[in-house]
Formats: structure tokens, C-alpha cells, sequence
């Protein structure tokens, strides 16, 4: 007589009946440039750096935006879908590694950045720019060299009354005014208020320009996904106008300091800024703070 309900189905190796056997992790040296996931957070980044933190190993991946974040190094990271278990650099890699560190000690202006010393007591010489967006740029790049220069970035809010500006602030020996003013170029509103104001105080006040209609429009559009900066009717507000491009809300103040967030947020070095502005705050730097 057969039996109509077969044979015991716990018997045997059941586990493995019916589906595929789990893919071996594979042990896999974490070289600079190596473009691994981490499985549990989904982040996918290029390995730029392994070190010793808190007694353990860390692997640092950066993003295709340029954010950087670190993982324990060993098991839960993926390959082109294999799985992989990320292991220290030996020899050659390790020495790569070890540069790209040494380069990575320098400041995001490009400067080497100096450890293990305090910021220096303010100076009382200034440098001015227009808004606030100005001075969170500036302090992104540069706040460092600042820090250890002792120089302070004030924004001024405009630039319609500078004249009156340079008068408050009283320069003088040991006091000199850098200001750094948007769309400096010839015939413009700008050009004949810093005509004027050039008159106040010549010898202790120095105004550049960049010929950017926005310090926005200072960082490259290549780290927005653009090969240039879209052109504005003069009926539109520009940094509206310049959301509305990129399909981002635009109808707050809210919405622009949103925006001003996300486009400050692919600034990673000074080497994601335009060279108009880089040359300028560096003037405006070498000029507060040289001696007298």
C-alpha cells in the first residue's frame, strides 16, 4: 500500500531544500577609490581613508555629493552586489592611503591646516561682506585660516550705504576695513557706490569685487548638475528664478534659505568655487591682516 502522504518532510537536510545557498562573504583589502555599499544603511561611497578611531578600525566613504561618512571596517558591505568583508590596505595601498590622509590635513581654502592651537584673539581690522549667505560661504573655506588669523567676517546687509558703513566702523592704523561687494563690474549700481566710498579712507579700507550678480553664483555649477548657470529675466528675482531652474520650491524665504542650503552643501574645498571670488577674499585676507 502506498503511502499517499509521502515521506516525512522534517527528515533530512530540510533547511536546505527549496532555496539557495547564501553567498560566501569575501575578504577584500579597503584601497582608495574602491566604490563599496554598506548594507545596512544603503549608503554607497568610494573609500578615501582607513584609520584607527576608539580602538577600532574605520573605512571613510564618500558620496558622489562629496559627503563623507565612516563605517567599522569588516563584514556588511557589498561589491557590484557580492558580498564583501572590507580588510586594512597592506603595503603600497597602505602608502596611498597614508598621502591621501596628509593631503586631506589641509583646509578646505588649501592652506595646511595647523593643529593644537587656539583661535587668536579677534583683530580689530574687518573683513565686510554683503549678507549672510556671503559669510557662510567665506566661513565654510576659509573659516579655518581665519580662526588662526584672528580676523572676523561681519555681513553688512547691502551694500547701498558702504560710505556710511566705513564711517561706523572708523578705520585706521591697526584697523583696517577689507569689504567684499557682489557684481562688482563696470556701469554698474555697485561700481559707483565703491567709487565713492573709495574717497572715506583710502589708506586703511580695501573694496573688491566679484562680477557674480550672487554669491551663489560664485560656486561651480558643475556641483549643482550644471554646465552653467542659467541667465534670469530682470522681471524674475534671481534667486527665484535660479530655484525654479532646478525645481525647487521657491515661493518663501524659507524655501531660498532651503536652497542656499543645498547649493552650500556641495561646497566641499575652495576648488568648487569660481576663481573671481577665490582671488579676491584672498586679497581681502592678506590685506587685514598685514603688518603695519
Amino acid at each position: 500500500m502506498s503511502d499517499r502522504y509521502g515521506n516525512d518532510v522534517l527528515s533530512g537536510d530540510w533547511k536546505s531544500k527549496g532555496r539557495l545557498a547564501r553567498p560566501t562573504s569575501q575578504a577584500l583589502e579597503a584601497t582608495r577609490g574602491t566604490v563599496v555599499e554598506d548594507v545596512e544603511t544603503g549608503w554607497v561611497g568610494a573609500v578615501v581613508a582607513v584609520e584607527k578611531a576608539g580602538g577600532v578600525h574605520v573605512v571613510h566613504l564618500e558620496d558622489r555629493r562629496g559627503r563623507v561618512k565612516a563605517f567599522p571596517l569588516g563584514p556588511g558591505f557589498h561589491v557590484d552586489g557580492r558580498p564583501v568583508t572590507l580588510t586594512a590596505p597592506k603595503g603600497a595601498q597602505r602608502a596611498a592611503l597614508a598621502a591621501a590622509q596628509q593631503a586631506a590635513s589641509r583646509t578646505a581654502s588649501g592652506s595646511v591646516a595647523v593643529h593644537d592651537k587656539s583661535a587668536k584673539v579677534a583683530r580689530a581690522s574687518r573683513i565686510f561682506v554683503e549678507g549672510r549667505h556671503d559669510a557662510e560661504l567665506v566661513e565654510k573655506v576659509w573659516g579655518h585660516d581665519l580662526r588662526v588669523e584672528g580676523v572676523v567676517v561681519e555681513p553688512l546687509d547691502g551694500v547701498d550705504d558702504l560710505s556710511a558703513a566705513i564711517r561706523d566702523f572708523g578705520p585706521g592704523r591697526g584697523r583696517r576695513m577689507g569689504v567684499l561687494v557682489d557684481h562688482l563690474v563696470p556701469g554698474s549700481k555697485e561700481s559707483r557706490i565703491v567709487a565713492k566710498a573709495n574717497q572715506v579712507a583710502p589708506d586703511h579700507v580695501l573694496v573688491l569685487g566679484h562680477p557674480y550678480v550672487d554669491v551663489w553664483q560664485s560656486v561651480r555649477p558643475q556641483r549643482l548638475g550644471m554646465d552653467a548657470w542659467p541667465t534670469i529675466p530682470r522681471s524674475i528675482e534671481w534667486k527665484k528664478g535660479i530655484c525654479q531652474h532646478l525645481g525647487w520650491a521657491h515661493d518663501t524665504q524659507a524655501d531660498i534659505a532651503r536652497a542656499w542650503k543645498q547649493i552650500l552643501g556641495t561646497v566641499r574645498t575652495y576648488a568648487d568655487l569660481e576663481p573671481a571670488l577665490l582671488g579676491r577674499v584672498e586679497e581681502l585676507i592678506d590685506f587685514v591682516t598685514a603688518p603695519e
